[in-house]
């Protein structure tokens, strides 16, 4: 089964919700497989055979809990192959752990389509895989990812300037992504023109961060921004059908979804889930300021491709208003690039 990576967020965040509305007991054994099936994947990702005890917790944990994942999808699916737009490792390694494999790859329109695709044979969690036979790829000074071989096109149709941009002399294609290579396993890193540089002369890439961001069950989409900016801020779509549950159990009330984004308990409460999110991170590559939309971004107003990827300039154009009261607000409340989210 091909897809791109939204739809395994999706499956990752109804799997999750499913976990955690059910009664004590039916948690205590999901988060139990999920700990042992995590042991069992750290194991074989290390090129080891889980054994022992291991071994036994874990064929429980496909009978209690991962056997019914998989006959959700069908039963007899070999493997889900991801495409379009970087996926979530976290989300990768849930999947993997619980015995549905996803193979990462990635190419473009250009390149027709494949550079690289993990395969079951050479499979790295985090990667897009090794490229196929006959293909070469080599990482630019700046980090962009180039490829030559019979995989690239000739050139854009009646457009000789563009087509001697993306192909230097060498037969080098110009992919526009940032990488890195990890034991000939492509790594992308985020979108050359997708770099966050901040005023203060910080490189961020958004893409890395954004999905740690969405793997978390009150977030269904995030957008990082801030080039040129003091410091990165965020827009997220809260996940509704999580945050309204979270807001009734404490007897909020509200008439609409633009007042529930409003009340500063929700704000707070958003920010904190960002924030614990993204503990790991640099300082710098914190957003300090949260932009909460009451609506998903979509294809029909631009806002994304139809693989699902942000178009950014466009969420940064649209959204400017908004976009610009988090940077005054923080001008005016002292937030500066020194400060993170409470």
């Amino acid at each position: 089964m091909l897809s791109v990576p939204r739809l395994y967020e999706k499956m990752y965040a109804r799997i999750l919700e499913t976990a955690l509305t059910g009664g004590f007991l039916k948690r205590k054994i999901f988060f139990w497989a999920r700990g042992v099936a995590e042991r069992w994947a750290n194991e074989k990702l290390a090129g080891r055979e889980p054994g022992g005890m291991l071994a036994r917790q874990y064929a429980i944990a496909q009978k209690l809990v991962f056997s019914k994942l998989k006959a959700r999808t069908g039963g007899r699916l070999r493997y889900f192959v991801s495409g379009g737009a970087p996926l979530s490792p976290e989300i990768n390694k849930f999947f993997y752990a619980a015995g549905l494999v996803i193979l990462e790859g990635y190419g473009l329109t250009e390149t027709s389509p494949v550079i690289a695709v993990n395969t079951p044979e050479d499979f790295r969690i985090g990667t897009v895989g090794k490229p196929i036979d006959g293909i070469e790829i080599k990482i630019a000074l700046d980090g962009e990812i180039l490829t030559r071989g019979p995989h690239v096109m000739k050139g854009y149709y009646n457009k000789p300037e563009a087509t001697r941009e993306a192909i230097n002399p060498d037969g080098w294609f110009h992919t526009g992504d940032i990488g890195v290579l990890r034991e000939s396993f492509l790594a992308i890193t985020d979108r050359k023109k997708d770099i966050i540089v901040t005023a203060g002369g910080k490189n961020i890439a958004p893409q890395p961060l954004e999905n740690k961001v969405k793997t978390n069950k009150y977030v269904a989409q995030a957008v990082m921004l801030g080039d040129k900016r003091k410091f990165p801020s965020m827009l997220i779509v809260p996940n509704f059908d999580q945050l309204e549950k979270w807001a009734m159990k404490r007897n909020i009330i509200w008439t609409d979804r633009a007042q529930l984004l409003r009340m500063p308990t929700i704000q707070a409460k958003m920010e904190k889930e960002v924030n614990k999110e993204l503990a790991g991170a640099a300082h710098f590559e914190i957003p300090k300021k949260i932009g909460l939309l009451e609506h998903d971004f979509s294809i029909e107003r631009g806002e994304l491709t139809p693989t699902q990827k942000v178009k950014r300039r466009v969420i940064d154009k649209q959204y400017k208003q908004l976009i610009d009261s988090l940077y005054e607000e923080a001008e005016r409340t002292g937030v500066t690039d020194q400060h993170a989210i409470a």
